[in-house]
This record gives C-alpha cells, sequence and structure tokens, in this order.
C-alpha cells in the first residue's frame, strides 16, 4: 500500500550523489518549503512540493496522512555499542569524582567489566534487551544503526552477540549492521595484543565471515589496545577475508590509528578527537569518512572535541553517531548529539544534519539506499515537531520527533492530527 505523507512545513531531501558530501557540500540540504512525500514498496516515488507530489498518479490511491512539521531522512547512527548486559554505573560514580579513563581502567572498571557482564548473560536475555533498546532508537528518528561486538573478547561472547544482533534485527523494524570488534581490548586471560589477535583472526573471524554475521571489522587503536602496524596488518587480514574496515582512532592521543586506517582502506575513523593535519590529509587520500562522536566527549567531560572544522575545510566527508555504549555514551538520540555537534564543534545546522543522514550512511557504505529522500531510495525518514530545521540542533534534552517511517511502513507514530 503507498503511503502519502502531506502537511509538512519543511521538508529537507538531500538529494544529491549517492555518496557521502564533503566540504561546501555538506551545506546543501535539500530544501523544500510545504513538502510531501510519496512512498510505495519500501521505496520512496516522489518527494517536493505538496503540489508537485499530489499530481503523482499514485498519490490518489495511497493512504494519506497530514503531519505539520520537519521532515529529515531517518537518522543513520553509524557507530554504537547496543549490546551490552549493564550500565557501568560504577565507572560513573568514579568519574563524578575525577577519576580518568586510564584510571578506572586500572580499578577494574571500563570495557573488561563490560565483558564480565556480556559472558554471564544468556542469550535469549541479550535478544531481548536490543530489542528494547532498538525501540527507543526508533522513537527518536533513527532508522539505521551500526552495532558493534567488543564486550564479549572471546570466541562463544563474540558470536552470541552477532548471533543476537541478527536475531533481535528479525524482529525489530530498526535497521541494525554489524561489526566484529573483537579488537576492542586485550582480555585477561591473554599475554600481549599480538597473540589475542591472532587467536581472533583464527578462531573468531573465520566463522564469523562463514556465517555471514559480520559487514564491518573495527578496533581500538591507541596505546594500551592496540598499535598502528597491529591495526594495519589486522583490518587488512579481515578486508581480505570479506569485511570492511573501520577504525577507532585518536581518541584518547594522537598516535597513527587514522593514517593505519586510511591505509588498510578503512570506510570510516571514528573519534578523532586528537587528529592532526597529517592524519586528515591521509583520510582523504584514503577515502575515509571522520565519523565524530561529541556525545562521549561530554559524558566524559571533557573540554577538548573533535575539529570538525578542520576536516570540513580539507574536505573529509564528516558523520555524527551516537557511540551509544554502557561507559562513555549511554546516549541513543541523535537530536542531542545535533545539538553538541553545533555548540561544542561548531558545525552549522545544515552541515550537522548532513553528517547524521546521508554521511552516516556513506560511513555504512549505504549511501546508495539510506540517507536521503529521493525517489528509488528506501523510504527512511522522521517528522519532528519544528517549524524551522534548525529547531533539531538547537533545542536539546527532549525527544522532538513525532513520526518514524522505516522501509514505508510507520514504526513509531506521537503525532496529534
Amino acid at each position: 500500500m503507498a503511503l502519502l505523507i502531506t502537511g509538512l512545513t519543511q521538508l529537507l531531501t538531500f538529494k544529491g550523489p549517492a555518496a557521502p558530501r564533503a566540504g561546501r557540500a555538506q551545506r546543501e540540504i535539500g530544501f523544500v518549503k510545504n513538502g510531501a512525500v510519496l512512498m510505495e514498496g519500501g521505496l520512496i516515488r516522489a518527494a517536493g512540493t505538496e503540489k508537485e507530489v499530489t499530481r503523482n498518479p499514485l498519490a490518489k490511491k495511497a493512504s494519506a496522512i497530514k503531519v505539520k512539521g520537519v521532515a529529515i531522512p531517518a537518522f543513520v547512527d553509524s557507530h554504537t555499542h547496543a549490546v551490552f548486559a549493564e550500565p557501568r554505573l560504577g565507572d560513573f560514580s568514579l568519574r563524578t569524582q575525577g577519576a580518568t579513563y586510564a584510571e578506572i581502567k586500572a580499578r577494574g572498571g571500563g570495557i573488561i567489566s563490560s565483558v564480565k557482564a556480556v559472558r554471564r548473560q544468556a542469550p535469549a536475555e541479550m535478544v531481548s534487551q536490543l530489542i528494547g533498546r532498538a525501540g527507543r532508537f526508533l522513537e527518536c528518528g533513527t532508522g539505521t544503526i551500526e552495532v558493534k561486538t567488543g564486550y564479549g573478547l572471546d570466541r562463544n561472547s563474540e558470536l552470541k552477540i552477532l548471533k543476537a544482533v541478527k536475531a533481535a534485527a528479525a524482529l525489530t523494524k530498526l535497521e541494525m549492521l554489524p561489526t566484529l570488534l573483537s579488537a576492542h581490548a586485550v582480555p585477561p586471560e591473554f599475554g600481549g595484543s599480538k597473540e589475542y589477535l591472532r587467536y581472533v583472526l583464527s578462531e573468531i573471524l573465520p566463522e564469523v565471515v562463514s556465517k555471514k554475521l559480520a559487514v564491518f571489522a573495527d578496533i581500538f587503536c591507541e596505546k594500551g589496545y592496540f598499535t598502528p602496524e597491529e591495526s594495519l596488518e589486522y583490518l587488512k587480514a579481515c578486508g581480505r577475508a570479506g569485511l570492511v574496515p573501520k577504525i577507532h582512532a585518536e581518541q584518547l592521543s594522537n598516535y597513527g590509528g587514522a593514517a593505519a586506517g586510511a591505509a588498510a582502506g578503512a570506510i570510516s575513523a571514528d573519534h578523532l578527537d586528537y587528529a592532526r593535519k597529517k592524519d586528515i590529509t591521509a583520510m582523504r587520500r584514503g577515502g575515509s569518512v571522520a565519523t565524530l562522536l561529541p556525545a562521549s566527549n561530554f559524558f566524559l567531560g571533557l573540554s577538548k572535541y573533535p575539529d570538525a572544522r578542520a576536516f570540513i575545510a580539507e574536505g573529509v566527508p564528516v558523520a555524527l553517531a551516537t557511540d551509544f555504549n554502557p561507559g562513555t555514551s549511554p546516549c541513543w538520540n541523535m537530536q542531542f548529539v545535533l545539538s553538541a555537534a553545533c555548540a561544542r564543534m561548531k558545525m552549522t545546522p545544515e552541515e550537522a544534519l548532513c553528517a547524521a543522514t546521508i554521511n552516516g550512511a556513506g560511513a555504512l557504505g549505504a549511501a546508495g539506499r539510506l540517507g536521503s529522500i529521493e525517489p528509488g531510495k528506501q523510504a527512511d525518514l522522521a517528522v519532528f515537531d519544528a517549524e524551522d530545521y534548525r529547531e533539531l540542533c538547537y533545542y536539546f534534552g527532549a525527544n522532538l520527533n513525532k513520526l518514524t517511517v522505516k522501509k514505508g511502513n510507520i514504526v513509531y507514530n506521537n503525532s496529534r492530527q
């Protein structure tokens, strides 16, 4: 059944190339006043002014709803750790008392504490928990998320996470693209990073690939975790096996992860708080998207944020994502991320909205079907309770979303008609 949405005060289509946008192109939002969108078969059939769209012969046969507000492509959240057993409330309490990331790790917190909880968790509980979280994303206007492993760190637990993602994805309308992040930290039972990476490549990766449980492979390149050299070789091996490389880079220090990722063909480098010009140049040459995660910086109480303006000036596409995780970013609402990006990283509202939609899709290799509202694209969109699109970045602390549409179906509806 076709669906027609009319009454839109503003519509941002982000029409253009099926690729992430860079430089000045990141401000081109495809603005339409008094808009409408027509969908059928899970795809956009027409988008533009209400006058134009309602002339389409299909519009006369469609189920029509009128929703006042601002419509944009559904958010594409390209970096989450959405599978975890418990919130890290102990870490949070320590942080309020001034403990650093490294100090929390030394006291038994951090990633390894999440690992212990995930290893204990029953698969059915993990699936149920993820389905519940999926609903939170949908109600805030997100239609697609990337979901990482990395809190299992052994064969059985990492596979348990990926199987849970697959099972949950079949039971929710939220689209979830899985990433193998076994190289998140070295678990206590291993003597060092090299030994552990050999284990991942020989004992975990082959089954993940043979059972098609992941799309991407990621690694945390940072002092005390994995070196740039290890990251490069690991991502190359994952790439040869058929997974698309991604990398956590330059989060806590300038260490060389961005360049290693670019050399490995990483589709994105994420965090990048301490990236320098040489890193940005390497990413531009390598074609990597810069995925910035300001909600994490906010939650950690940091004064330093990634230099979004430097990436944009150098022609590197910038994406935004929540980094939803139990330790450093318990945030699933991309609307807050928009506000943080504008207030703390000096992105314009246009750049931030592009980063959360078409460029988020680009960071997942999905810009050909997600991230814009154009004929032939997947019918994923959200309508917000606003008169002007800039309000999505201006207001924070609440959910302005009224309606989420996924593949042409209404999956969240809080509109008052």
